[in-house]
C-alpha cells in the first residue's frame, strides 16, 4: 500500500468548514484507509492505501461529504510525488523564510494564460513559479496584502487547489515517512 497524503481546501480558516481531526481520522479509518495521521488542524491527512492518487481523492471528499455533512475539495499527491515537490525546491534559493514560502497544490496544470495573471500579480521581489501540477511562489512580505497570494488562494486558476507553506509541506514529508 502506498502513503499518500490528502490535502483538503478550505476546512478550519474560521467558523466554516469546521472538522475535528480526530472525527476525521477516524472516519477516514472507518473508510477503511490504513495508518491514518493528521498534521495541524487545516487539512492534512497522511494515509495508507492501494488505491491510486486520484481514487483517493474521490473517495476522501465522499466520505467528508457523507460523514460531516461538507462539500470539500481534495488534492492527493503520493508520498513519492510529494518527495519530488520537495526535492524540487525551485525557488529556495531566494526564500528565506519558509512560512512565506508557499507550495499551492493543484488538481490539473492550469492554462497558460492563467500562469500570465498569477505573473502579473505577483509585486516587486515577488517570486512565483509553475512546475508541473504545483505552483511554488516566493512571499517575502507575507501573505496580508499579497495580490499574488490572493489571486493563488481564489478560484481564478481554473483548478482545485489548495496552498501550503514549506516548513508545512516538509513536515508532511516527513510524516508520510
Amino acid at each position: 500500500m502506498a502513503r499518500h497524503v490528502v490535502l483538503l481546501r478550505g476546512i478550519n480558516l474560521g467558523p466554516r468548514n469546521r472538522i475535528a481531526m480526530p472525527a476525521l481520522r477516524d472516519a477516514f479509518a472507518a473508510a477503511g484507509f490504513a495508518d491514518v495521521k493528521t498534521y495541524l488542524q487545516s487539512g492534512n491527512v497522511v494515509l495508507s492505501s492501494g488505491a491510486s492518487a486520484a481514487k483517493v481523492a474521490t473517495r476522501a471528499r465522499a466520505v467528508i461529504e457523507s460523514s460531516f455533512g461538507l462539500d470539500i475539495e481534495v488534492v492527493v499527491r503520493t508520498r513519492t510525488q510529494l518527495a519530488k515537490v520537495v526535492e524540487l525546491d525551485p525557488l529556495g534559493d531566494v526564500a528565506t523564510t519558509p512560512k512565506r514560502y508557499l507550495v499551492t497544490f493543484l488538481s490539473a496544470r492550469p492554462a497558460a494564460a492563467v500562469m500570465r495573471k498569477a505573473d502579473e500579480a505577483a509585486a516587486p521581489g515577488e517570486r512565483v513559479l509553475l512546475a508541473g501540477r504545483e505552483i511554488y511562489a516566493w512571499l517575502p512580505e507575507g501573505v496580508g496584502r499579497s495580490r499574488l497570494w490572493a489571486f493563488l488562494a481564489g478560484r481564478g486558476l481554473g483548478v482545485t487547489a489548495t496552498a501550503r507553506n514549506w516548513t508545512t509541506v516538509t513536515s508532511l514529508l516527513e510524516l508520510a515517512g
